[in-house]
């Protein structure tokens, strides 16, 4: 194996959302960075909540939902396979269907959007061999150099390690991606409220996942809270620091 394959190999478990190869292409957003001040991350993570009850009225601008949609994108996922799909739900009646595979929850036809997170089913060599070629293509990388890599990456593919399957190490990354969706909506004041309070096997006759690959994991409302959603002003109850954080 080359320098380049040590050099990933000792990186096998991080999460990689970034590959650098010296010479090759590389980001151009990379120095584009404009961070938010403490406060104003602070502020937006307090402001945001699991919303109960979504203005009907109030629909997300079209904007805002594709920054959303490419935050979605962006997301990192280990190895960068991407073991995702993310459904947007515009279909009123599918809309109502899944309220009903949704313990009644208004939200899912309330928000102006819905999103459902979905996990790719069996996860394997083709799918590493998709993010082989697109790193090859986007990157300008060495096949060769690049071949330890991918060989790393079937081995995990066919027999993951930690106890897991692949369809729960799969699951994990979906999570990940959740996570960036819900924190990213907060920076631009959009509110949501993740769901897993749902029939996924619903979901999925629904949605007809299972046919394109997919199966249901949880979902997202995506919109602006309602002026009477009685939760908005609820105090946050989280432990607290010290408990919850330690340093060792």
């Amino acid at each position: 194996m080359g320098r380049v394959g040590r050099r990933v190999a000792a990186a096998a478990f991080c999460i990689w959302d970034a590959f650098v190869i010296e010479g090759r292409a590389v980001n151009p957003n990379a120095a584009k960075s404009v961070p938010l001040s403490n406060d104003h991350l602070l502020a937006q993570l307090h402001w945001r909540y699991a919303t109960k009850k979504f203005d009907a009225q109030k629909k997300i601008p079209a904007a805002t939902w594709r920054t959303l949609e490419e935050a979605l994108v962006l997301s990192p996922s280990s190895f960068g396979l991407q073991p995702w799909k993310f459904f947007v739900v515009e279909n009123a009646d599918f809309r109502k269907q899944l309220q009903a595979a949704s313990w009644g929850q208004t939200q899912i036809v309330d928000a102006s959007h819905l999103v459902v997170f979905a996990v790719k089913q069996d996860l394997g060599a083709s799918d590493v061999d998709r993010l082989f070629d697109a790193m090859v293509k986007q990157r300008g990388a060495d096949r060769a150099q690049l071949e330890g890599y991918r060989q790393m990456m079937l081995g995990f593919v066919a027999n993951v390690p930690f106890g897991i399957t692949t369809q729960e190490w799969s699951a994990r990354q979906v999570y990940i991606a959740m996570g960036q969706f819900l924190a990213s909506a907060a920076m631009l004041g959009v509110d949501t409220c993740p769901i897993e309070g749902l029939d996924p096997a619903a979901y999925d006759r629904i949605l007809s996942l299972p046919q394109k690959g997919y199966r249901t994991l949880c979902a997202s409302a995506a919109g602006y809270r309602a002026s009477d959603d009685r939760h908005a002003n609820l105090a946050k109850v989280r432990y607290s620091h010290g408990e919850i954080i330690e340093h060792i």
